[in-house]
């Protein structure tokens, strides 16, 4: 059965770029966004009625265009989970670049714990520059496109170690860890000295958390997360291979924001990646596709959806972290309608328009390729209205889904 899963980019709507232009910037108006969370929760409590597995929130800041309007998304994760009885909530993801791992490893166990294992938690490593070289600053992160550039390699080596804080925070009863960026307790050489508790914690505290001079030489990251060994761990991948070997070494679920061709390359190298470190999937199996779907009557319909719904945001921003030989096969500029910008945007192979049996053969010919036990639905809420939102997942889980789950023939 694949396991469904709807994440909201949230934008503050506007009629047009010029009504956006005006009410610059559109981002921090208070009115506007308190709309916007409270259909986004809306759409929450009926995509757990309607059967979906999972909701995510992404983690992006400082959009005073109005566009992924989502800076706290443990903070929408525990009211989502508040809200709701059976569906999964998480994120896609934690930038780790730019977080403290160990607070992490605390947020993400407390909501396994509110939610009494309906967690899930994802991962990502930062490529908007904006934010990420801003937050990142503390481990000299800088964002990245996954060029392998220098920066590039700087980037993944400082969140493969976060990551790796997180999973021994996790897991562990103490730690300790030593490097250029963290130190574990701190000072580590010399252990923490003077800890007011240390007779109290060596008898009541983990083994091993206070030296044999009473300083602090390891510490315990309570709570242990609720789902045992730790809740699934989704990874964002868009251009890297290197990211879904990775992915596959760690038994994590890679979510692939690219196109078929790519993706019918991913899949076998997440499981070969995945076998080497004894982990045995399915083709497909503990992997997820994201689509933006956007179901309609008709498919001129559905392309104008697309105009309307999504053409801002892709004309705005999308188009400038696309691979340069695809913009080079555009023309944006800031008279360009958004009309035009249709093919382009479905080019990509993120987005699918159409009606519904267009959409269902759509996403048929790619889970020929790899039938992934998860898929990823992107919505612009709410440029793309709450009504509209809910009618396409009816939708999908009604007339797309059943044709999936009959090309995912693998045990859960």
């Amino acid at each position: 059965m694949v396991k469904v899963i709807v994440q909201m980019y949230p934008v503050i709507p506007a009629a047009s770029e010029a009504e956006r232009m005006e009410m610059r910037p559109i981002g921090r108006n208070a009115e506007l966004f308190q709309q916007t969370l409270r259909g986004w929760c809306e759409i929450v409590e009926e995509a757990d009625r309607l059967g979906l597995w999972g909701v995510t929130a992404i983690e992006h800041h400082f959009h005073s265009e109005g566009y992924e309007v989502s800076p706290s998304p443990g903070v929408m994760n525990a009211f989502w989970g508040a809200r709701t009885k059976d569906i999964r909530v998480g994120q896609l993801g934690y930038v780790m670049t730019t977080h403290n791992p160990v607070r992490v490893a605390e947020e993400t166990a407390m909501l396994d714990h509110l939610t009494e294992g309906r967690c899930f938690v994802g991962f990502s490593r930062g490529f908007q520059s904006r934010w990420t070289d801003v937050f990142g600053q503390h481990t000299g992160a800088r964002a990245t496109l996954s060029d392998g550039s220098d920066g590039d390699r700087l980037n993944r080596e400082i969140f493969e170690e976060a990551v790796e804080i997180v999973l021994k925070a996790w897991t562990e009863e103490s730690i300790e860890h030593n490097s250029e960026r963290w130190q574990i307790p701190y000072p580590h050489e010399t252990g923490l000295q003077n800890w007011f508790m240390a007779p109290w914690t060596g008898k009541l505290g983990a083994h091993g958390e206070i030296g044999s001079d009473g300083e602090v030489r390891r510490v315990s990251v309570v709570p242990a997360p609720y789902t045992n060994p730790h809740p699934p761990v989704f990874v964002a991948s868009n251009a890297s291979q290197e990211t879904v070997e990775y992915a596959g070494k760690h038994g994590f679920i890679p979510a692939y924001f690219s196109h078929m061709d790519k993706v019918a390359n991913y899949g076998p190298a997440y499981i070969e990646a995945a076998r080497a470190a004894g982990h045995e999937f399915a083709l497909g199996q503990n992997q997820a596709i994201v689509r933006m779907p956007r179901i309609a009557d008709t498919m001129a319909d559905a392309r104008q959806a697309l105009a309307d719904y999504d053409g801002m945001i892709f004309k705005h921003f999308y188009e400038n972290f696309l691979p340069l030989a695809f913009r080079e096969k555009i023309s944006v500029n800031p008279d360009t309608p958004l009309e035009d910008l249709v093919d382009p945007m479905i080019e990509t192979g993120l987005f699918v328009p159409g009606s519904a049996n267009e959409v269902r053969d759509h996403f048929v010919e790619q889970w020929k390729h790899l039938p992934a036990e998860y898929v990823i639905l992107i919505y612009h809420y709410a440029q793309q209205p709450k009504a509209s939102v809910i009618a396409d997942l009816k939708l999908f889980m009604e007339e797309v889904k059943p044709a999936l789950d009959e090309l995912t023939d693998y045990e859960d």
